[in-house]
Protein backbone atom coordinates (compact mmCIF):
# COMPACT_ATOMS: atom_id res chain seq x y z
CA UNK A 1 0.00 0.00 0.00
CA UNK A 2 1.57 3.33 -1.28
CA UNK A 3 1.95 5.44 2.03
CA UNK A 4 4.32 8.60 2.15
CA UNK A 5 6.38 9.94 -1.01
CA UNK A 6 9.29 7.03 -0.99
CA UNK A 7 12.74 7.65 -3.02
CA UNK A 8 14.48 4.55 -2.10
CA UNK A 9 14.31 3.43 -5.54
CA UNK A 10 16.19 6.52 -6.69
CA UNK A 11 18.63 6.49 -3.99
CA UNK A 12 19.36 2.90 -4.71
CA UNK A 13 20.09 4.23 -8.36
CA UNK A 14 22.50 7.08 -7.56
CA UNK A 15 24.28 4.46 -5.02
CA UNK A 16 24.85 2.08 -7.36
CA UNK A 17 26.25 4.39 -10.52
CA UNK A 18 28.02 6.29 -8.47
CA UNK A 19 30.58 3.78 -8.36
CA UNK A 20 31.35 4.66 -11.99
CA UNK A 21 30.13 8.37 -11.38
CA UNK A 22 30.88 9.80 -8.00
CA UNK A 23 29.34 13.18 -8.38
CA UNK A 24 25.93 10.56 -7.83
CA UNK A 25 27.67 9.81 -4.42
CA UNK A 26 27.92 13.79 -3.71
CA UNK A 27 24.56 14.41 -4.89
CA UNK A 28 23.20 11.44 -2.88
CA UNK A 29 24.51 12.91 0.11
CA UNK A 30 22.76 16.24 -0.59
CA UNK A 31 19.47 14.23 -1.49
CA UNK A 32 17.44 13.55 1.62
CA UNK A 33 17.74 17.50 3.05
CA UNK A 34 16.84 18.97 -0.58
CA UNK A 35 13.61 16.58 -1.00
CA UNK A 36 12.65 17.82 2.56
CA UNK A 37 12.53 21.03 1.49
CA UNK A 38 11.32 20.16 -1.41
CA UNK A 39 7.73 19.09 -0.12
CA UNK A 40 7.86 20.91 2.99
CA UNK A 41 4.14 20.92 3.64
CA UNK A 42 4.48 24.98 5.33
CA UNK A 43 5.72 25.53 1.53
CA UNK A 44 3.21 23.68 -0.20
CA UNK A 45 0.32 22.81 1.96
CA UNK A 46 -1.55 21.64 -1.38
CA UNK A 47 0.55 18.56 -2.18
CA UNK A 48 -1.02 16.36 1.19
CA UNK A 49 -4.23 16.82 -0.54
CA UNK A 50 -2.46 15.75 -4.16
CA UNK A 51 -0.77 13.03 -2.99
CA UNK A 52 -4.22 11.76 -1.06
CA UNK A 53 -5.33 11.39 -4.23
CA UNK A 54 -2.35 9.53 -5.56
CA UNK A 55 -2.66 7.14 -3.11
CA UNK A 56 -6.60 6.60 -3.33
CA UNK A 57 -5.63 5.08 -6.96
CA UNK A 58 -6.20 1.53 -7.39
CA UNK A 59 -3.04 -0.80 -6.58
CA UNK A 60 -2.39 -2.18 -10.05
CA UNK A 61 0.06 -5.24 -10.43
CA UNK A 62 0.30 -5.72 -14.21
CA UNK A 63 -1.13 -3.78 -17.02
CA UNK A 64 -0.72 -3.74 -21.28
CA UNK A 65 1.18 -0.68 -21.27
CA UNK A 66 2.80 1.59 -23.81
CA UNK A 67 5.07 4.33 -23.96
CA UNK A 68 5.71 4.67 -28.03
CA UNK A 69 2.25 6.38 -28.99
CA UNK A 70 1.15 9.58 -28.66
CA UNK A 71 -0.48 8.92 -25.62
CA UNK A 72 1.01 7.13 -23.13
CA UNK A 73 -1.24 4.15 -22.16
CA UNK A 74 -2.54 1.48 -19.58
CA UNK A 75 -5.27 -0.80 -20.38
CA UNK A 76 -5.99 -4.38 -19.04
CA UNK A 77 -4.87 -3.73 -15.74
CA UNK A 78 -4.90 -6.28 -12.82
CA UNK A 79 -4.72 -5.28 -9.32
CA UNK A 80 -2.57 -6.70 -6.65
CA UNK A 81 -4.73 -9.73 -5.78
CA UNK A 82 -5.35 -10.48 -9.58
CA UNK A 83 -8.93 -8.86 -10.00
CA UNK A 84 -9.48 -6.80 -12.71
CA UNK A 85 -10.37 -3.42 -12.64
CA UNK A 86 -14.07 -2.72 -12.06
CA UNK A 87 -15.89 0.16 -13.83
CA UNK A 88 -16.35 1.49 -10.87
CA UNK A 89 -12.83 1.92 -10.04
CA UNK A 90 -12.44 3.38 -13.60
CA UNK A 91 -14.56 6.13 -12.79
CA UNK A 92 -12.35 6.37 -9.41
CA UNK A 93 -9.37 6.59 -11.50
CA UNK A 94 -10.99 9.36 -13.71
CA UNK A 95 -12.46 11.70 -10.72
CA UNK A 96 -8.60 11.21 -8.59
CA UNK A 97 -6.82 12.04 -12.07
CA UNK A 98 -9.15 15.34 -12.16
CA UNK A 99 -8.53 16.19 -8.83
CA UNK A 100 -4.77 16.74 -10.12
CA UNK A 101 -5.42 19.22 -12.49
CA UNK A 102 -4.50 20.97 -13.94
CA UNK A 103 -2.20 18.81 -16.69
CA UNK A 104 0.04 20.53 -18.85
CA UNK A 105 2.06 18.02 -20.66
CA UNK A 106 0.98 14.74 -22.20
CA UNK A 107 -1.53 13.06 -23.49
CA UNK A 108 -1.74 10.08 -21.37
CA UNK A 109 -5.02 7.40 -22.02
CA UNK A 110 -5.15 5.38 -18.41
CA UNK A 111 -7.25 2.53 -18.16
CA UNK A 112 -10.03 4.15 -20.02
CA UNK A 113 -9.16 7.52 -19.02
CA UNK A 114 -7.65 10.41 -21.68
CA UNK A 115 -5.95 12.92 -20.44
CA UNK A 116 -5.91 15.46 -22.91
CA UNK A 117 -2.98 17.44 -21.25
CA UNK A 118 -2.79 21.25 -22.48
CA UNK A 119 0.22 20.49 -24.67
CA UNK A 120 0.73 18.09 -27.62
CA UNK A 121 3.78 16.84 -26.02
CA UNK A 122 3.93 14.29 -29.10
CA UNK A 123 4.36 16.87 -31.60
CA UNK A 124 7.52 18.00 -29.66
CA UNK A 125 8.60 13.94 -29.66
CA UNK A 126 8.15 13.64 -33.76
CA UNK A 127 10.01 16.34 -34.14
CA UNK A 128 12.90 15.38 -31.65
CA UNK A 129 12.87 11.79 -32.13
CA UNK A 130 14.79 11.19 -35.28
CA UNK A 131 17.79 13.17 -34.44
CA UNK A 132 18.49 11.73 -31.22
CA UNK A 133 20.08 8.18 -32.38
CA UNK A 134 20.38 5.00 -30.84
CA UNK A 135 18.96 5.60 -27.13
CA UNK A 136 19.74 1.95 -25.75
CA UNK A 137 21.71 1.61 -22.52
CA UNK A 138 21.70 5.79 -21.97
CA UNK A 139 21.89 7.66 -19.03
CA UNK A 140 19.10 10.42 -19.33
CA UNK A 141 18.26 14.31 -17.22
CA UNK A 142 15.69 15.38 -18.42
CA UNK A 143 15.32 19.34 -16.49
CA UNK A 144 12.33 20.94 -16.03
CA UNK A 145 10.37 17.11 -17.48
CA UNK A 146 7.10 18.23 -15.80
CA UNK A 147 4.84 15.51 -15.43
CA UNK A 148 7.64 12.99 -17.33
CA UNK A 149 6.14 12.67 -20.67
CA UNK A 150 8.90 12.87 -22.12
CA UNK A 151 11.04 10.57 -19.71
CA UNK A 152 8.56 7.90 -20.54
CA UNK A 153 9.24 8.35 -24.11
CA UNK A 154 12.75 7.67 -23.52
CA UNK A 155 12.28 5.19 -21.78
CA UNK A 156 9.97 3.25 -24.10
CA UNK A 157 13.29 3.96 -26.54
CA UNK A 158 15.26 1.69 -24.47
CA UNK A 159 17.02 4.37 -22.00
CA UNK A 160 18.70 2.26 -19.17
CA UNK A 161 16.75 4.68 -17.03
CA UNK A 162 15.20 8.15 -17.12
CA UNK A 163 15.15 11.11 -14.10
CA UNK A 164 12.85 13.92 -14.58
CA UNK A 165 13.95 16.83 -12.23
CA UNK A 166 11.12 19.30 -11.86
CA UNK A 167 10.72 21.84 -8.73
CA UNK A 168 6.73 21.68 -8.54
CA UNK A 169 5.51 19.03 -6.34
CA UNK A 170 2.07 18.84 -8.15
CA UNK A 171 3.99 17.41 -11.14
CA UNK A 172 5.84 14.83 -9.22
CA UNK A 173 1.78 13.75 -8.34
CA UNK A 174 1.01 13.32 -11.47
CA UNK A 175 4.14 11.28 -11.95
CA UNK A 176 3.02 9.23 -9.41
CA UNK A 177 0.13 9.04 -10.19
CA UNK A 178 1.16 8.30 -13.54
CA UNK A 179 3.53 5.31 -12.64
CA UNK A 180 1.42 3.64 -10.43
CA UNK A 181 -1.55 3.51 -12.95
CA UNK A 182 0.93 2.00 -15.12
CA UNK A 183 1.55 -1.13 -12.61
CA UNK A 184 4.17 -2.68 -10.84
CA UNK A 185 5.65 -5.00 -12.85
CA UNK A 186 7.71 -4.69 -16.37
CA UNK A 187 8.55 -0.63 -16.01
CA UNK A 188 11.58 0.55 -17.20
CA UNK A 189 13.73 2.45 -14.72
CA UNK A 190 12.06 6.06 -14.73
CA UNK A 191 11.93 8.40 -11.61
CA UNK A 192 11.06 11.56 -10.72
CA UNK A 193 12.52 14.23 -8.34
CA UNK A 194 10.51 17.46 -7.45
CA UNK A 195 13.80 19.45 -7.02
CA UNK A 196 15.22 22.11 -9.50
CA UNK A 197 19.19 22.08 -11.57
CA UNK A 198 19.97 23.76 -8.75
CA UNK A 199 19.97 20.73 -6.42
CA UNK A 200 22.71 18.93 -8.78
CA UNK A 201 26.44 19.60 -7.22
CA UNK A 202 28.81 21.21 -9.63
CA UNK A 203 30.75 18.88 -12.16
CA UNK A 204 28.42 16.22 -11.34
CA UNK A 205 29.40 14.44 -14.79
CA UNK A 206 26.93 11.78 -14.87
CA UNK A 207 24.95 11.82 -17.46
CA UNK A 208 25.20 10.30 -21.04
CA UNK A 209 22.00 13.23 -22.19
CA UNK A 210 20.55 16.09 -20.84
CA UNK A 211 17.33 17.64 -22.29
CA UNK A 212 16.15 21.02 -21.06
CA UNK A 213 13.09 21.58 -22.99
CA UNK A 214 11.12 24.85 -22.29
CA UNK A 215 13.26 25.77 -19.39
CA UNK A 216 16.49 28.23 -20.70
CA UNK A 217 13.68 31.64 -21.28
CA UNK A 218 12.78 31.14 -17.63
CA UNK A 219 15.98 31.45 -16.47
CA UNK A 220 18.10 34.93 -15.72
CA UNK A 221 20.74 34.31 -16.43
CA UNK A 222 20.37 31.73 -19.10
CA UNK A 223 24.38 31.21 -20.10
CA UNK A 224 24.96 29.68 -16.54
CA UNK A 225 21.93 27.37 -16.91
CA UNK A 226 24.04 26.02 -20.11
CA UNK A 227 27.06 25.51 -17.57
CA UNK A 228 24.46 23.97 -15.03
CA UNK A 229 23.52 21.37 -17.62
CA UNK A 230 27.41 20.92 -19.15
CA UNK A 231 28.46 20.09 -15.46
CA UNK A 232 25.78 17.32 -15.45
CA UNK A 233 27.11 15.61 -18.52
CA UNK A 234 29.56 12.95 -18.81
CA UNK A 235 32.47 13.94 -21.41
CA UNK A 236 31.33 13.01 -24.59
CA UNK A 237 27.49 13.46 -23.21
CA UNK A 238 24.98 15.45 -25.52
CA UNK A 239 22.45 18.29 -24.98
CA UNK A 240 19.55 18.61 -26.23
CA UNK A 241 18.19 21.93 -25.77
CA UNK A 242 14.70 23.52 -26.89
CA UNK A 243 13.76 26.90 -26.06
CA UNK A 244 12.07 29.90 -27.67
CA UNK A 245 13.75 31.86 -30.24
CA UNK A 246 13.07 35.21 -32.35
CA UNK A 247 14.75 35.79 -36.07
CA UNK A 248 17.78 37.65 -36.39
CA UNK A 249 21.94 37.44 -36.36
CA UNK A 250 23.99 36.37 -33.47
CA UNK A 251 24.09 39.10 -31.79
CA UNK A 252 19.66 39.73 -31.64
CA UNK A 253 17.90 39.15 -28.21
CA UNK A 254 14.51 39.92 -27.25
CA UNK A 255 13.88 40.82 -23.74
CA UNK A 256 10.66 41.17 -22.55
CA UNK A 257 9.65 44.84 -21.29
CA UNK A 258 7.27 42.65 -18.99
CA UNK A 259 5.18 39.69 -19.89
CA UNK A 260 5.94 37.76 -22.73
CA UNK A 261 2.52 35.46 -24.45
CA UNK A 262 1.00 36.24 -20.53
CA UNK A 263 4.61 35.20 -18.92
CA UNK A 264 6.16 37.08 -16.67
CA UNK A 265 8.81 34.38 -16.28
CA UNK A 266 10.28 34.67 -19.57
CA UNK A 267 13.50 36.99 -19.72
CA UNK A 268 15.70 36.33 -23.15
CA UNK A 269 14.47 34.71 -26.25
CA UNK A 270 17.86 34.45 -28.60
CA UNK A 271 18.32 34.32 -32.50
CA UNK A 272 19.16 30.60 -32.75
CA UNK A 273 22.76 32.03 -33.95
CA UNK A 274 22.76 34.09 -30.64
CA UNK A 275 21.68 30.84 -29.16
CA UNK A 276 24.97 28.91 -30.92
CA UNK A 277 27.30 31.23 -29.88
CA UNK A 278 25.93 30.91 -26.10
CA UNK A 279 26.31 27.41 -26.26
CA UNK A 280 29.98 27.96 -27.96
CA UNK A 281 30.80 30.41 -25.19
CA UNK A 282 29.89 27.88 -22.22
CA UNK A 283 31.99 25.05 -24.02
CA UNK A 284 29.86 22.76 -26.13
CA UNK A 285 30.81 21.65 -29.68
CA UNK A 286 29.15 20.13 -32.33
CA UNK A 287 26.40 22.43 -32.10
CA UNK A 288 23.23 22.06 -34.71
CA UNK A 289 19.59 23.35 -34.82
CA UNK A 290 17.57 20.22 -35.82
CA UNK A 291 14.10 22.03 -35.30
CA UNK A 292 12.38 25.57 -35.70
CA UNK A 293 8.65 25.51 -35.35
CA UNK A 294 6.27 28.30 -34.76
CA UNK A 295 3.94 26.97 -31.95
CA UNK A 296 0.33 26.47 -33.12
CA UNK A 297 -2.76 26.40 -30.83
CA UNK A 298 -3.42 22.68 -32.15
CA UNK A 299 -0.02 22.00 -29.88
CA UNK A 300 -0.97 23.76 -26.90
CA UNK A 301 -4.44 24.90 -26.29
CA UNK A 302 -7.34 24.56 -22.88
CA UNK A 303 -8.66 21.64 -22.70
CA UNK A 304 -10.91 19.73 -20.49
CA UNK A 305 -7.65 18.83 -18.58
CA UNK A 306 -6.29 22.65 -18.92
CA UNK A 307 -9.36 24.79 -18.45
CA UNK A 308 -7.05 27.90 -18.14
CA UNK A 309 -6.29 30.00 -20.79
CA UNK A 310 -3.98 29.22 -23.37
CA UNK A 311 -2.21 30.10 -26.35
CA UNK A 312 -5.07 31.27 -28.50
CA UNK A 313 -5.19 33.87 -25.35
CA UNK A 314 -2.49 34.60 -25.63
CA UNK A 315 -1.93 35.82 -28.95
CA UNK A 316 -3.00 39.46 -30.90
CA UNK A 317 -6.54 39.01 -31.62
CA UNK A 318 -6.05 40.49 -35.16
CA UNK A 319 -2.16 38.96 -35.85
CA UNK A 320 -1.47 35.69 -34.72
CA UNK A 321 1.94 36.36 -35.47
CA UNK A 322 2.16 38.57 -32.73
CA UNK A 323 1.75 38.19 -29.05
CA UNK A 324 -0.89 40.54 -27.15
CA UNK A 325 1.89 42.58 -25.62
CA UNK A 326 3.38 43.01 -29.96
CA UNK A 327 5.83 40.22 -29.69
CA UNK A 328 6.79 37.92 -32.06
CA UNK A 329 4.62 34.85 -31.80
CA UNK A 330 6.06 31.73 -29.93
CA UNK A 331 8.95 30.09 -32.04
CA UNK A 332 10.58 27.21 -30.57
CA UNK A 333 14.34 25.92 -31.47
CA UNK A 334 16.08 22.74 -30.71
CA UNK A 335 19.54 22.38 -30.66
CA UNK A 336 21.73 19.47 -29.70
CA UNK A 337 25.53 20.20 -28.69
CA UNK A 338 27.94 18.11 -27.11
CA UNK A 339 30.34 18.21 -24.52
CA UNK A 340 33.70 17.93 -25.27
CA UNK A 341 35.26 14.77 -24.08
Amino acid sequence: MMSEPDFSAVFRLLAEEGRERPGLHQWLALLPGQLKEALDPKRFPEFNGWWQRVKQLPEIETSQFNLQTAAITATQGLKTDGQPLGEGEKNQIAGLLKGLMPWRKGPFDLHGTYIDTEWRSDFKWDRLRPHLGRLEGRKILDVGGGSGYHAWRLAGEGAAFTLCIDPSPRFYAQFEAVKKLLGTQGLPEVYHLPVGIEALPDQLAAFDWVLSMGVLYHRRSPIDHLLELKSALRPGGELVLETLVIEGDEQAVLIPEDRYAAMRNVWFLPSVKALELWLRRAGFTNIRCVSQEKTTTEEQRATDWMTFQSLADFLDSENPDLTREGYPAPVRAVLLAEKPD
